[in-house]
């Protein structure tokens, strides 16, 4: 075999490996077709037989798509190198609290350490789309979860539906460090807390 034929053999490879990709970033993701066609102007019925391998891919399609998923286009004609798997974030002060970010993808299912230093606050219940999912690393929080009031401490979780008004926070006995994951679909652990004391 001559080195062209060789060279061209490469490529179809890496070509045809480019649709697949594009369908499993998409999905991880959680971005419809229709909403990816909305970002890039492309047609669903182009970026459909892309993902499918029915269309060979071109820059003029791939451009658009890498800056759609954030994403460089690299990563989309081939398989990103591993790199250093940790996550090295800054905390991000936010109405008091402190917020270290464990994961770097933007959308999705989303981490965090929470630090909420010792205070009293009135609980301020809030609604909003998504899943979350609590762990109590240490201190103790008190969870407003529509009509429930709870305190967590070390070693518990909860786990609720944001769409339900809920607030959570410092008891006023001591700072509280909590693990939090916020997305639309999030493991789902058993609740283990106690009623509030009167």
């Amino acid at each position: 075999m001559s080195d062209t034929s060789e060279r061209t053999g490469g490529t179809d490879e890496v070509l045809a490996g480019v649709g697949p990709r594009l369908r499993r970033l998409r999905k991880e993701r959680e971005v419809t077709l229709a909403a990816l066609s909305e970002a890039t102007g492309i047609s669903v019925s182009t970026l459909s037989r892309l993902e499918s391998g029915l269309r060979k891919p071109s820059l003029e399609l791939l451009l658009p798509i890498a800056r759609a998923h954030q994403v460089p286009l690299d990563e989309l004609i081939g398989e990103p190198p591993v790199g250093d798997p940790r996550v090295r974030s800054k905390p991000i002060q936010r109405h008091g609290r402190t917020y270290w970010p464990l994961t770097r993808q933007p959308g999705g299912l989303q981490a965090f350490k929470v630090l909420v230093p010792q205070s009293r606050q009135e609980p301020e219940p809030r609604v909003h789309e998504g899943y979350e999912w609590l762990y109590v690393m240490s201190g103790k929080l008190r969870v407003v979860l529509g009509e429930h009031d709870v305190v967590m401490v070390a070693g518990e979780a909860a786990e609720f539906d944001t769409r339900v008004p809920h607030w959570f926070g410092s008891t006023g006995e001591g700072p509280v460090e909590f693990l939090s994951l916020f997305g639309p679909q999030g493991e789902r652990m058993h609740v283990r807390a106690r009623p509030a004391r009167p």
